[in-house]
């Protein structure tokens, strides 16, 4: 067991070698990474917008349904909520939402390359096939998964404050005086920094599944699992790291 994971650890560092050179075609690898913009990162900007808009109205009522002592001033629902939002949920749970959708999607992708010998091709054409296929989706997605978390952060404060709009939980002056209420901007520096580490883990992990299976349309699919399983437990294993590192 120890071995196999050595194993796969050394496999994965050895990729990686491969990925990180410099690309033979600069004018290609911007297009690719253009590309890979609009397929891992745009196109999921609609479920985080979605998710976020919702959580945070749902943070912002179970708050205030949860303060009940009147020593506990109201405008804590508007901090509990912009808290929430900015040190945990837009990163770290964001993240293991885009592990299933993006991880799988690359996962799957580099697979299906891998089984009808694609890859294959390229390598035989004297094509480094890690670097011309995995490099321009982990610096896409690097550069707009922050974006993302930014977008998540607005919109889940925005359903907070959509909240305290539609009911008589909390007024709406409360919860963004709350919300402004001791602010610190390390917090945004300090989710926008894990959101780095989590895309690159994201996208790395799941090439590494993609681009080594051996076999059919049944070790593809399986890939794909073991890439998103794999890249939501190195997320938290490094949400931990990184919050020990950063906040203490």
């Amino acid at each position: 067991m120890i071995l196999k994971f050595l194993n796969s650890i050394g496999a994965y560092v050895l990729l990686m070698s491969r990925v990180f050179r410099k690309p033979d075609r600069m004018d290609q690898f911007r297009s690719q990474v253009l590309k890979e913009f609009q397929l891992l990162g745009f196109e999921s900007l609609g479920i985080i917008a979605i998710i976020s808009m919702f959580m945070g109205a749902v943070v912002a009522m179970q708050t205030a349904y949860s303060i009940d002592s009147p020593l506990i001033p109201r405008y804590t629902v508007g901090y509990i909520t912009r808290s929430t939002i900015v040190l945990e949920f837009s990163t770290t749970i964001m993240s293991l939402i885009l592990a299933g959708k993006v991880g799988s999607r690359i996962a799957g992708e580099l697979g299906t390359m891998r089984v009808t010998e694609q890859i294959e091709a390229l390598d035989v054409m004297g094509i480094n096939s890690a670097n011309f296929l995995i490099l321009p989706k982990i610096v896409a997605f690097v550069l707009i998964f922050p974006v993302l978390v930014v977008c998540s952060m607005f919109l889940g404060v925005v359903g907070g404050y959509l909240m305290s709009l539609v009911t008589d939980m909390v007024s709406v002056e409360t919860y963004m005086y709350g919300v402004r209420s001791f602010f610190y901007p390390f917090e945004i520096y300090y989710s926008l920094i894990k959101s780095l580490f989590f895309a690159f883990l994201i996208t790395s992990v799941s090439s590494y599944f993609g681009y080594t299976v051996n076999g059919g349309a049944l070790e593809v699919g399986r890939a794909s699992t073991k890439a998103v399983v794999q890249s939501s437990i190195m997320i938290i294993l490094f949400n931990l790291i990184l919050t020990q590192i950063l906040l203490l």
